[in-house]
């Protein structure tokens, strides 16, 4: 099956984030094109070698600019981050790291995240490590550290959020705490489905707690949710290919199956 991941890019001047690029990969070849998201800012600059916007880019190996975003398995603690990110080894496939964790660094402009699939049983299911919790307070971040997995959050709307109209809080039950935002990246679907969704619907629960991993990956979460028929996810016309060839690939291997 295809696996299909965007990369998303803050704008440094304006702090908008924008889908500039998509990689897929079926098993054998990676693809990764720009969509047109890159020239929705004047300020965006093609990645290294990769500098032709309308160009499609193959090859057999993950790209650098996605393959140095995965730890290596020569690291000592590669086994430990498998056990953070929740995979086991004969799944740990570089876009599917990729999937799980945002390829996010410390003071990055750049996030990865998955095209959401509708399910057999008509679901979005969606994985993500909680964002801001370095900001939080340590009586804080020991609330985290005492959740349960499978414990329920809640998504909360931040509408005064200077930098994000579609932020998100996540809180928990009783006592109501606030553990961190939900991706960025995220937020515009997960306001849709709130917004049209029936809230019974939609389920935030703690998938994970690594109390020993950095803060980024602290907190692993999945949010379901039933898929409503007229739901559209990443179908905006910045996500959209900028190249012919691209979405060629695109209908040839999602729709004309």
């Amino acid at each position: 099956m295809m696996k299909s991941l965007f990369l998303a890019w803050q704008d440094p001047l304006s702090r908008n984030w924008f889908p500039v690029g998509r990689l897929l990969y079926d098993g054998l070849e990676y693809v990764f094109f720009y969509t047109k998201g890159a020239k929705a800012s004047e300020n965006f600059k093609p990645f290294g070698v990769m500098n032709n916007l309308e160009q499609v880019y193959f090859s057999t190996d993950i790209f650098p600019l996605f393959g140095n975003r995965i730890i290596q398995k020569n690291r000592p603690e590669y086994f430990d981050f498998l056990k953070w990110i929740d995979l086991n080894e004969s799944e740990a496939e570089p876009i599917v790291i990729l999937e799980r964790t945002g390829g996010k660094r410390e003071t990055d402009t750049l996030a990865i995240f998955p095209e959401p699939r509708r399910t057999a049983e008509n679901q979005y299911i969606m994985a993500f490590f909680v964002n801001g919790i370095k900001y939080l307070t340590p009586e804080t971040i020991n609330r985290i550290d005492s959740l349960n997995v499978g414990e329920r959050l809640f998504l909360l709307k931040d509408v005064q959020n200077k930098h994000d109209a579609f932020s998100l809080v996540m809180r928990t039950d009783a006592p109501a705490t606030l553990v961190g935002y939900c991706p960025r990246y995220l937020n515009e679907d997960f306001n849709w489905l709130l917004n049209n969704v029936n809230h019974n619907s939609i389920q935030v629960t703690v998938k994970r707690i690594n109390n020993d991993a950095p803060l980024q990956l602290k907190l692993l979460c999945e949010l379901t949710s039933t898929w409503p028929i007229d739901f559209h996810p990443c179908s905006a016309e910045i996500y959209q290919p900028i190249s012919i060839q691209a979405s060629e690939i695109i209908n040839r291997n999602f729709y004309h199956k």
